[in-house]
């Protein structure tokens, strides 16, 4: 077989003229070119070059083979480009994602993405943890993004990789009229204040309402769970019309903006938060697609 860097001594050689032009041009002396286009003449089995007084041209012979040269060092070339460019994160890649990591994270992300990475084409899909997770073993999207309250922890599926993104404190909402809200000024909450209080927790995932019990637990009562509700917004008006109180993220705030008839406070005694992280197939392997989008999620 033909040694491609004879190839393209001779292609040089062919568009500069000279052994000497070659020679400065390649980093080699003109003595190193002359006896690996030598070794080519003995590998082709034809006669490549012939001297003209000093110098030597190309044989009929040497032109034919220089057309065959350039096509095959282009297709090397053309290789080589599509290699380095595998590492340029590049096509689609669907996200799947509750709605307030959403609102205050991957909303930023997809811009930046589009700013950064022309060929990246990243599409959302308003997913809740359950649902996000379904998607990913079906291969509906390549990232899931889900979320386990340290009271309550959701183990992560062997099968998958888990990237932390974040974690953020869970807090109370209270109305700002409520009678534990001028008591408390701005401190944390004991929840054995809200033992016959109304309770409202989401209605689509189970760790919500585990979450409420499992603290009401801690604090030594049973909550009175009234009403349940996904959308936060929602939660956040029927708290401030006095209808219930509840646990919510600190990212709720965050998405939904600050609302004048709702406090949020921390719990007295016990630690609540929420963990954030993605999850992705380990098939993917070497991914810089999904390794793009995993660090543009990432909070720093």
């Amino acid at each position: 077989m033909l040694d491609p860097v004879r190839l393209l001594l001779l292609r040089e050689l062919a568009d500069r003229g000279t052994m000497t032009a070659v020679a400065a041009a390649c980093g080699y002396t003109s003595s190193a070119v002359s006896q690996q286009l030598a070794v080519l003449e003995r590998e082709a089995e034809v006669q490549l070059l012939e001297r003209v007084g000093r110098r030597v041209r190309l044989t009929h012979e040497g032109l034919r083979l220089v057309a065959h040269a350039r096509i095959v060092l282009g297709a090397l070339e053309t290789a080589e480009r599509d290699l380095r460019a595998a590492d340029t994160p590049r096509g689609p890649i669907d996200v799947a994602c509750f709605s307030t990591f959403a609102a205050v994270h991957v909303v930023p992300a997809l811009v930046a993405a589009r700013e950064r990475y022309s060929g990246l084409r990243v599409s959302l899909h308003d997913l809740e943890p359950p649902e996000a997770l379904s998607a990913l073993r079906a291969r509906r999207c390549e990232v899931a993004v889900c979320y386990s309250y340290n009271l309550t922890p959701t183990p992560t599926p062997a099968e998958l990789d888990v990237h932390p993104l974040a974690v953020e404190p869970v807090l109370l909402a209270l109305p700002t009229n409520h009678a534990c809200t001028p008591a408390t000024n701005g401190r944390a909450v004991d929840l054995r204040r809200l033992t016959d209080t109304p309770w409202i927790v989401g209605s689509r995932e189970d760790g919500s309402a585990a979450l409420v019990q499992r603290a009401c637990a801690i604090a030594g009562f049973s909550p009175r769970i009234t009403h349940a509700i996904d959308d936060y917004q929602l939660v956040l008006r029927m708290v401030a019309h006095g209808l219930g109180v509840a646990l919510v993220p600190q990212l709720v705030a965050q998405a939904h903006g600050p609302t004048p008839d709702v406090v949020l406070r921390s719990i007295a005694d016990t630690e609540l938060t929420r963990a954030i992280y993605a999850m992705t197939h380990p098939s993917l392997g070497v991914r810089p697609p999904v390794d793009a989008v995993l660090d543009l999620l990432r909070i720093h």
